[in-house]
């Protein structure tokens, strides 16, 4: 075991970031040497400075060293939102680690099978998901060496690593910082390989963007195994010097308590998040405080919410990204939002984009309508063991993003749909969010989903999923009536099912892949019926 506290050799900055490297871990060390006593987190009112959490880092950077860790390895964690987990990424960054976060969320099945695809040299566990970790852990195939995080676990004893020890070398560009699972709605998960340079241009580009300083608060609430937990403002803010607010789960009251409370200057949240926030009582007199601008991802911004958090006060920034664009892509920013309602913006800074003919990829000029490709730094490096699925994802230089653009006269991004969500009736091609911004017209309906199922005669057919407004009655004839008249005939969903709310992944997007199974069982009922 290498322990902490032993006598040893002072961390090596100068072999560790070479000059005119982009790696992540000089931020840390730079930041301390300007900013050294000022706060760097706000983990519930626990802080740490600067130099205490370069430091931290430091001293674990090293310690992963001498115990064999290095370039080419990668360590896993199963925690929550907190300063430990940001000293083991910092400490990652230092020595060539990747740093892999993975879903507390998951079965300990899928936990497992995840942690066979990630095939990690360590596995790091916070005490809160010790269960869950130990019955993935049991499942795995090769047992995996495991230490607790913190100051009283791998803070203190490094496990040596298994086997001949990873080369003793500066960290490069190329170098894989994060390794964040994709959420495996339609597949099994992916591991996306993100390096130390894909993150630098990410954050510049945000920072090209957005504005954080050393005086801004900015408030995380997305979990850390999440690539927007990390790239959509929490390591800008350390970059710049700025205070992270890291909370662990999302809970309206509480996180209007801490924007209150704690002088949130700037978040980031999905559509969802902001609607709870904006539903609760305080929620006008808290947006009046300091916090001055809000990001949205994960999903486009209702008009009527965008307008209702602009009237408090707060303008938010549309942005449109995915896991492997490290994310950042697209950005409307806020004063545009009245100008162009329910588009998601322009390429950031050092982001190129084009829209192409999904079938053929021909690149399509001028205002066109078609499947969103990426080129850049930000582009990510591969999915992690399996370079078949990076072949399907990648057009030459480009990053096909499977999502179908419109983009309009001015250059002005707007988001159709998943290319792979789009089903063909009769020969026409129908967008399920293009049916659900129509039904979700209609008073009666708070929300709706459309997935499209095998259909004998019509290739597939829509089926609409529709969750009531409150005290609302409708029937499904209303719906169907409804939908006939704002919809061309080939659109109009086969069949309606009432539900109380709609399935969502762990960062409220639609899981369209749960309700393709139930759609596909209310039909067979269909055909039953009327035989």
């Amino acid at each position: 075991m290498t322990r902490t506290d032993e006598p040893m050799d002072a961390f090596d900055a100068d072999a560790a970031f070479p000059d005119g490297a982009h790696t992540i871990g000089r931020w840390l060390t730079d930041r301390a040497a300007a900013l050294p006593g000022h706060p760097a987190i706000d983990d519930r009112g626990v802080r740490i400075g600067y130099a205490d959490l370069e430091a931290r880092a430091a001293a674990l950077a090293l310690s992963l060293q001498r115990a064999g860790y290095g370039p080419g390895d990668r360590i896993a964690t199963v925690s929550g939102n907190s300063i430990d987990h940001v000293v083991v990424f910092f400490a990652c960054a230092k020595s060539g680690v990747a740093f892999v976060p993975l879903s507390w969320r998951l079965a300990p099945r899928e936990l497992a099978e995840v942690l066979e695809q990630a095939d990690p040299v360590l596995v790091l566990v916070e005490d809160e998901y010790t269960g869950v970790a130990s019955d993935a852990l049991a499942r795995v195939a090769e047992p995996l060496v495991v230490a607790a995080l913190g100051t009283t676990g791998i803070e203190t004893v490094v496990p040596p690593r298994r086997g001949p020890a990873a080369p003793r070398r500066a960290v490069r560009d190329d170098d894989a910082l994060l390794i964040i699972f994709t959420s495996g709605s339609e597949a099994a998960p992916k591991g996306v390989v993100l390096t130390h340079a894909n993150c630098f241009w990410n954050n510049l580009a945000l920072a090209g963007a957005i504005q954080i300083t050393a005086d801004d608060v900015v408030l995380a609430m997305l979990p850390q195994f999440h690539i927007a937990a990390w790239n959509c403002q929490p390591l800008l803010a350390w970059w710049s010097g700025a205070t992270v607010v890291l909370e662990r789960s999302f809970q309206p009251q509480r996180i209007l308590q801490l924007l209150e409370k704690r002088g949130v200057t700037t978040m980031m949240g999905v559509p969802t998040q902001y609607r709870m926030l904006s539903d609760d009582p305080s929620f006008p007199a808290i947006a009046a405080g300091p916090l001055r601008q809000a990001l949205v991802g994960g999903a486009t911004m209702p008009e009527d919410l965008a307008a209702q958090w602009a009237d408090a006060g707060v303008p938010l920034t549309q942005g449109y990204g995915l896991t492997e664009a490290s994310p950042n892509v697209l950005c409307l920013a806020a004063s545009d939002s009245e100008r162009f309602p329910g588009a998601v913006g322009r390429p950031y800074p050092h982001v190129d984009v084009c829209v192409a003919d999904p079938e053929t990829g021909l690149v399509l000029a001028g205002e066109a309508t078609g499947e969103l490709w990426v080129r850049g730094p930000s582009v990510f490096a591969g999915y992690l063991r399996d370079p078949q699925a990076t072949a399907r994802t990648m057009a030459g230089e480009w990053l096909r993003t499977g999502d179908i653009v419109h983009r309009d006269g001015a250059g002005v991004f707007r988001i159709v749909d998943r290319l792979k969500d789009i089903f063909i009736s009769g020969g026409e091609n129908v967008a399920p969010a293009e049916v659900e911004r129509a039904l979700c017209l209609h008073p009666g309906i708070a929300e709706a989903a459309v997935v499209g199922v095998p259909d004998p005669v019509w290739g597939e057919r829509g089926v609409a999923f529709v969750v009531r407004a409150d005290g609302a009655t409708l029937g499904q004839d209303e719906v169907l009536a409804h939908a006939r008249s704002e919809l061309a005939g080939f659109k109009v969903p086969v069949r309606v099912a009432f539900v109380a709310d709609l399935p969502r992944s762990t960062i409220e997007k639609l899981a369209r892949s749960r309700l393709r199974e139930r759609a596909s069982a209310l039909l067979e009922e269909t055909v039953h019926e009327h035989r």
